[in-house]
């Protein structure tokens, strides 16, 4: 690997823009606008029948491509389509503006299940792989380059396609299922900490006290007030099942643990239950060995059974410096589905 103290742009080396690929199946390539809302919802739904039936893209996760400002749709998806305008293949490649220690590209891409094994699939990558290889290209910082990928499990040919395009397997993730109605003790209260329902008066702190607590995980870089503001704002997020550690800090409170989650309706049928998904936990780093973790999943649970919920569920890197999957089976979580990172890095 090129020294890492040179610009990304100098590692990457030159990255021409991508070509529009080529395929008799595919009637058209271009770009997705916002009126393909609908079509690519029903593609998503399609896909996630034979993927991962546990969950399916939300409408708020399909409208990010054209609302976040660091999403260009122009350039960063792409569309084929069949002849009736039906579509056929859905990818994109999305820099995330928190560059702390790392740029990374994240490509994200599907086939319409019917079409699958006839080649779209190598030629939507291949395209994707150029464009987030001309977005790396495109940065002075001298920071390491990811070109991050992910396939599920219940995907072992979306998986041999990632790796046969050169890039590396570098993490497991696991999807943990627990049922709601088992109790859980709450464990001892912490003399400084408070363990609150999410209020929005705490947004902005508990935007902070995530990028803190996040800072020694795996690829993880911050999350800016944009991206945030849409996700605790969103349609699926559940400040009912969601609660915050609040403690003292030099004459004010502040946030200090949390455990954020989402009701997600659509995902039910898939599952065959009803239930929370957390989103996210964490405790910033002086303040944990307190249990605080253990009394906010506890919280939690305890909103998802009086909200009637048959289930909670969250997904957790099977490597978690923090020992989360500990934390979480020891509280009765199980593995019920996995899924895998792929990585190129420059």
């Amino acid at each position: 690997m090129a020294d890492p103290g040179l610009p990304l742009s100098s590692r990457v080396g030159p990255a021409p823009a991508p070509v529009v690929p080529e395929h008799p199946d595919v009637a058209r390539w271009r770009p997705a606008v916002r009126g393909d809302l609908d079509e690519l919802l029903a593609f998503h739904a399609d896909v996630a029948r034979v993927d991962h039936p546990n969950w399916v893209e939300s409408r708020d996760e399909v409208l990010e491509t054209f609302e976040l400002s660091h999403v260009d749709p122009r350039r960063d998806t792409l569309l084929g389509l069949a002849e009736d305008g039906r579509i056929l293949a859905s990818g994109s490649a999305v820099v995330p503006p928190g560059q702390e220690t790392l740029v990374r590209s994240i490509v994200l891409g599907a086939v319409r299940p019917e079409v699958r094994g006839r080649g779209i699939g190598r030629r939507l990558l291949d395209w994707e792989l150029a464009r987030a290889r001309e977005q790396l290209a495109a940065s002075e910082k001298p920071l390491p380059g990811w070109i991050m990928a992910y396939a599920e499990e219940r995907s072992p040919d979306a998986q041999t396609l990632l790796a046969r395009a050169g890039l590396e397997l570098r993490r497991h993730f696991f999807t943990l299922e627990r049922e709601a109605a088992l109790l859980v003790e709450l464990g001892s209260d912490d003399g400084d900490v408070a363990i609150v329902p999410w209020s929005a008066e705490w947004t902005e702190s508990a935007r902070l006290a995530r990028n803190a607590a996040f800072l020694d995980h795996w690829g993880s870089q911050s999350t800016g007030e944009e991206r945030w503001a849409r996700f605790v704002g969103g349609e699926q997020f559940a400040p009912s099942l969601s609660f915050l550690a609040i403690a003292p800090n030099g004459g004010h409170d502040e946030v200090v643990g949390f455990v954020l989650a989402l009701r997600n309706e659509q995902d039910w049928a898939g599952q065959g239950f009803s239930s929370s998904y957390v989103q996210l936990v964490g405790v910033v780093r002086p303040w944990r060995g307190r249990g605080l973790a253990r009394r906010l999943l506890a919280r939690h649970l305890e909103a998802c059974r009086a909200a009637g919920l048959e289930r909670a569920t969250l997904d957790v890197d099977a490597e978690n410096p923090t020992g989360a999957l500990g934390l979480y089976t020891g509280l009765g979580f199980e593995v019920a589905h996995s899924h895998r990172s792929y990585v190129r890095e420059y």
